[in-house]
């Protein structure tokens, strides 16, 4: 009895520790871009650096979607806050390790079509996940 206790109880914890890991939020943690020499026509390399790799099926060539998420105040509803995650772009992975992958600029979705940012690159803190073809 005492044994399989013990075995219910481990497979309740290992059950929630990998629902706590797939639910983890994934970002953009570093960037990288060649310094720019000021040449006519000049296109300068950004390397994004993002905390999902290997483990959760990002391989060289997967392509991944960065939201951004928009907190405003809604000062007519009791000043509560509302959040808008907004699909930004794609990145491309160039690399991918365990945990962590380095990808490139894609696509990043611009237009009258497309909401405003304040910036309208990525940057550190926008979240990605694998894209998913409809």
């Amino acid at each position: 009895m005492k044994r399989s206790c013990m075995t219910l109880f481990t497979a309740i914890c290992g059950l929630l520790l990998t629902t706590t890991a797939l639910s983890r939020e994934h970002q953009i943690y570093s960037i990288m871009e060649e310094v720019p020499m000021g040449y006519e026509n000049e296109v300068n390399k950004k390397n994004y650096y993002v905390n999902i790799g290997q483990n959760q099926g990002v391989e060289q060539g997967t392509v991944l979607d960065v939201y951004r998420v928009i907190s405003k105040l809604n000062p007519y509803e009791n000043q509560k806050r509302i959040n808008h995650r907004v699909k930004i772009g794609e990145l491309k992975v160039l690399h991918a390790d365990e945990e962590a992958a380095i990808g490139a600029l894609e696509k990043l979705n611009q237009g009258k079509d497309t909401p405003l940012f304040e910036i309208e690159n990525f940057m550190i803190g926008d979240h990605v996940s694998v894209s998913v073809n409809d």
